[in-house]
Protein backbone atom coordinates (compact mmCIF):
# COMPACT_ATOMS: atom_id res chain seq x y z
CA UNK A 1 0.00 0.00 0.00
CA UNK A 2 1.55 3.56 -0.87
CA UNK A 3 2.80 5.48 1.93
CA UNK A 4 0.40 8.26 1.27
CA UNK A 5 -2.92 5.64 1.34
CA UNK A 6 -1.99 4.17 4.66
CA UNK A 7 -1.41 7.66 6.19
CA UNK A 8 -4.88 9.32 4.46
CA UNK A 9 -6.56 5.85 6.25
CA UNK A 10 -4.77 6.49 9.55
CA UNK A 11 -5.99 9.85 9.93
CA UNK A 12 -9.44 8.64 9.11
CA UNK A 13 -8.98 6.45 11.97
CA UNK A 14 -8.31 8.37 14.43
CA UNK A 15 -10.46 11.80 13.01
CA UNK A 16 -6.79 13.59 12.41
CA UNK A 17 -8.26 15.70 9.85
CA UNK A 18 -5.18 18.34 10.09
CA UNK A 19 -2.89 15.33 9.10
CA UNK A 20 -5.46 13.88 6.39
CA UNK A 21 -6.29 16.92 4.87
CA UNK A 22 -3.06 17.92 3.29
CA UNK A 23 -3.06 14.57 1.32
CA UNK A 24 -6.20 14.76 -0.57
CA UNK A 25 -5.99 16.91 -3.81
CA UNK A 26 -9.09 19.72 -3.71
CA UNK A 27 -10.63 18.25 -6.76
CA UNK A 28 -10.26 14.57 -5.78
CA UNK A 29 -12.14 12.33 -7.60
CA UNK A 30 -13.28 9.73 -4.80
CA UNK A 31 -15.11 6.24 -6.07
CA UNK A 32 -15.87 3.12 -4.08
CA UNK A 33 -19.27 1.23 -4.45
CA UNK A 34 -22.30 3.38 -4.21
CA UNK A 35 -20.44 6.37 -3.67
CA UNK A 36 -18.99 8.91 -6.44
CA UNK A 37 -17.53 12.29 -4.92
CA UNK A 38 -15.71 15.05 -5.98
CA UNK A 39 -13.53 17.39 -4.10
CA UNK A 40 -11.80 17.21 -0.74
CA UNK A 41 -14.58 18.28 1.41
CA UNK A 42 -16.81 16.34 0.35
CA UNK A 43 -14.60 13.16 1.34
CA UNK A 44 -13.67 14.56 4.18
CA UNK A 45 -17.25 14.32 5.10
CA UNK A 46 -17.61 10.82 4.12
CA UNK A 47 -14.18 9.78 6.08
CA UNK A 48 -15.53 11.39 8.76
CA UNK A 49 -19.11 9.99 9.01
CA UNK A 50 -17.38 6.73 8.54
CA UNK A 51 -16.66 3.63 8.18
CA UNK A 52 -13.22 3.91 7.36
CA UNK A 53 -12.60 2.51 3.60
CA UNK A 54 -10.57 -0.78 2.15
CA UNK A 55 -7.29 0.40 0.88
CA UNK A 56 -8.38 1.31 -2.94
CA UNK A 57 -7.80 -0.40 -5.95
CA UNK A 58 -6.46 2.20 -7.69
CA UNK A 59 -4.87 5.71 -6.95
CA UNK A 60 -3.80 8.79 -8.61
CA UNK A 61 -1.55 11.23 -7.30
CA UNK A 62 -1.03 14.64 -7.58
CA UNK A 63 1.99 16.72 -6.21
CA UNK A 64 2.09 14.02 -3.45
CA UNK A 65 -1.72 14.42 -3.04
CA UNK A 66 -4.04 11.34 -3.75
CA UNK A 67 -6.06 12.58 -6.87
CA UNK A 68 -8.08 9.51 -7.55
CA UNK A 69 -8.93 7.35 -4.95
CA UNK A 70 -10.70 4.04 -7.26
CA UNK A 71 -12.32 0.89 -5.28
CA UNK A 72 -14.55 -1.45 -6.36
Amino acid sequence: MDEIVREVLDAAARGDWARGRPLLHPYLHWREPGVALRGRVKVLARLAAGPVPAPPDEIELRDRQIYRWTST
